[in-house]
């Protein structure tokens, strides 16, 4: 890696806590300038006293603009890069008529390298350097994925999705047994890799046997460093599907607790109709609950409560859920999760959203020490948003009173024109505008 030290300058945006607990104004500080070495963040603070710290580094302005942490996408489906924006199905026939003839196509490792690239590509040009993703039932598009991001330098999350029940299409089902066998050696072959780690994955209950969850879960129990990811209360006629397919059951939840599949390093993806008890048990083991504001919205699930989560203190973190979301920004992630959150009466300040799409969602996916902040010693995973990318923000933004204010607007007004560099471990990968030139100081 280039030992290279370059200093970046322009607002320099540094979350301090969680912008949920206490004024959301003061959770954050903005400094002038970040210093990165080595791939990490390695000074934060004025221009001048980093310079001297770091003679001889070339400097990067951006001025006007704000620096942040890479985006993290906590819940998306690779495999449905090309069928986002699937006009007009509820959840069940969504899947039946797009999803499962889509991901039939990833046993090709040829298409599926394809995809897995496009996408990257897709969610770098937003900003997002970071995502947990669903892969297909074939190791093939486990494979892809992890190998694209490896050659990028990227942090992700990723696995191979699990079903054998027959609510899934015949060729998108496995078995107990190989859901197991096949998740252990892609397991073994890529968690921990370089920035790589794996999540175990069972679709959700309705296209897994209890048998399978079973098996899932005594894999989780023998590798608990993994992630978990699946999917919990999407809709209210998908729990009455759970119900119906798991009778002693006391809940959609219970479908995954009683067979191991409950825990802190589980990402439940939606859990937007969830019961008492539910919320009881996934606050207190600390899992992870996602919330996907242009899915639930599009696809007509619901509207997540992340007030009353949040109050209840819920491990809350933000996703695209491509493709049954409508998007792969997460500016525009966080512009639907301030609409949800109109819906039912909390309207989010600009410092929530952009935690929720930063240090949130990293907290969830146990990442938080490694990526989603600005401060010494954490992975450079940066990028630097233009305020006055298009005409609209242009002149929306000149009359903002504060930095907030302005960047309130970007995430209502903006999209992939707004990021103007992306770093990946220090190194700059993409970006909507020409780099600054560096110059050596």
């Amino acid at each position: 890696m280039n030992s290279e030290t370059t200093i970046l300058t322009g607002h320099v945006l540094c979350f301090t806590r969680s912008p949920f607990e206490g004024n959301p104004a003061g959770a954050a500080r903005v400094e002038e300038a970040v210093a990165i070495s080595d791939g990490k963040i390695a000074t934060v603070g004025g221009l001048a006293a980093l310079k001297a710290a770091h003679p001889g580094a070339k400097v990067g302005n951006h001025a006007g603009k704000v620096i942040l942490p890479g985006f993290v996408d906590a819940h998306a489906h690779y495999p449905q890069t090309a069928i986002i924006a699937s006009w007009g199905k509820r959840l069940i026939d969504w899947l039946n008529t797009y999803t499962f003839p889509e991901e039939m196509r990833f046993s090709d490792a040829a298409y599926a390298a394809e995809i897995a690239s496009r996408y990257l590509d897709l969610i770098t040009a937003n900003g997002t350097t970071t995502v947990c993703s669903y892969c297909t039932i074939h190791p093939e598009s486990v494979d892809a994925i992890f190998a694209e991001a490896q050659r990028r330098g990227m942090r992700i999350a990723a696995g191979k999705t699990c079903m054998d029940r027959d609510t899934a299409p015949e060729g998108l089902l496995d078995t107990a047994q190989s859901a197991y066998d096949n998740s252990l050696a892609l397991l073994k072959r890529w968690h921990g890799l370089d920035r790589l780690t794996y999540a175990i994955t069972p679709r959700f209950s309705p296209t897994s046997t209890p048998e399978q969850l079973e098996a899932l879960g005594a894999l989780w129990a023998e590798h608990p460093g993994c992630l978990m990811q699946t999917h919990l209360s999407e809709q209210t006629d998908e729990i009455d599907w759970v119900l119906g397919l798991y009778p002693q059951a006391r809940d959609y939840l219970d479908t995954y607790e009683r067979f191991g599949l409950l825990g802190a390093r589980g990402l439940y993806g939606h859990a937007i109709h969830l019961e008492p008890r539910e919320r009881d048990r996934l606050r207190e083991v600390g899992a992870g609950l996602v919330h996907c504001p242009t899915s639930n919205t599009f696809i007509g699930s619901g509207l997540f409560d992340m007030d009353g989560l949040m109050r209840e203190g819920q491990r809350i973190a933000l996703a695209t859920d491509t493709g049954g979301g409508s998007s792969f920004s997460m500016l525009r992630t966080m512009a639907a999760a301030y609409e949800v959150g109109q819906l039912k009466g909390r309207a989010l300040h600009a410092a929530e959203l952009l935690w929720l799409a930063t240090a949130g969602s990293a907290r969830a996916l146990h990442m938080g020490d490694r990526i989603g902040t600005v401060a010494p010693g954490m992975e450079a995973d940066l990028i630097v948003l233009d305020p006055a990318a298009t005409p609209a923000l242009e002149q929306r933004t000149a009359c903002a009173q504060d930095l907030w204010e302005t960047l309130f607007a970007t995430i209502m007004l903006g999209d992939d024109r707004c990021i103007t560099e992306v770093r990946i471990a220090g190194r700059v990968v993409a970006g909507g505008g020409a780099s600054p030139a560096l110059r050596q100081d």
